[in-house]
C-alpha cells in the first residue's frame, strides 16, 4: 500500500513539474480548454451517445472545436460526451504533429487476441492514472466528417486511444476497467479533489 501511495505521489509530482515547465500562455490555454471538459461525477460521462445521422457544417464545426480543445488541453483523444454532447464522435492524434483523426459512429469490427496492460489517464479524471488491459490490435469501421465509410487498422497506442474514446461513447470509464485496488485509490484521489474544490 505504501508503495502504491508513493507511486501516486510520483505521478502527481511529475504532473506538477510538467505544469511548471509550461510557458504561461500555454498553461493558460490548457486551463481554459480543460474547463470545457466534463469531469468525473457529471452524468453525461455515464451516458450512451447517439449515432450521427446528419453530416453538415455543424458537425464539422463540432469536430474542429473538439480537435482544438484536445490540442490545447494536451490530450491525445477526446470523445463528444467529454464536452457534454451525446454524439458518437471522437477525435484523436497520437503523434503531436500529425493530423487529427475524427471517427463518427465508430464500431469495433475486430480485436486481436494479444492484450497488454498499460497505464492510462483521462482528461475527465484529472490526477488519475490506472492500469487498463486492452487488445493490442483493432480494426474499426466508422464514417468521416463527410459521411464516407472508413476503416482504421490500429495497433499499440493508437489502438488503445481509439478503444479508450469509444468506451466514453458508451459511458464507460477507465475506472471500470482497472483492478479493484487501483479503482479504490483513484476514487480516493477524486474524492479529495472534490472536497478541496468545495
Amino acid at each position: 500500500m505504501a508503495e502504491e501511495l508513493h507511486d501516486a505521489e510520483v505521478v502527481e509530482d511529475a504532473e506538477a513539474a510538467e505544469e511548471e515547465r509550461l510557458d504561461p500562455e500555454t498553461a493558460a490555454r490548457r486551463a481554459a480548454a480543460l474547463a470545457h471538459v466534463r469531469k468525473f461525477g457529471d452524468p453525461v460521462l455515464r451516458s450512451k451517445a447517439r449515432p450521427i445521422e446528419v453530416f453538415d457544417d455543424a458537425l464539422r464545426e463540432e469536430i474542429a472545436r473538439m480537435a482544438g480543445l484536445m490540442h490545447d488541453s494536451m490530450g491525445i483523444g477526446l470523445a463528444a460526451t467529454q464536452v457534454g454532447t451525446l454524439h458518437r464522435v471522437l477525435v484523436y492524434r497520437v503523434e503531436h504533429m500529425s493530423p487529427v483523426n475524427a471517427l463518427i459512429n465508430p464500431e469495433l469490427e475486430w480485436s486481436g487476441k494479444d492484450k497488454e496492460w498499460m497505464e492510462e489517464g483521462c482528461l475527465s479524471l484529472p490526477g488519475v492514472h490506472v492500469d487498463v488491459e486492452r487488445p493490442v490490435n483493432v480494426r474499426v469501421r466508422a464514417l468521416n466528417a463527410r459521411g464516407e465509410p472508413i476503416v482504421i487498422e490500429a495497433s499499440g497506442l493508437e489502438a488503445r486511444v481509439i478503444q479508450h474514446e469509444m468506451d466514453h461513447l458508451d459511458g464507460v470509464l477507465i475506472l471500470d476497467r482497472t483492478p479493484r485496488d487501483q479503482r479504490k485509490e483513484a476514487m480516493r484521489v477524486l474524492r479529495e479533489q472534490s472536497e478541496a474544490a468545495a
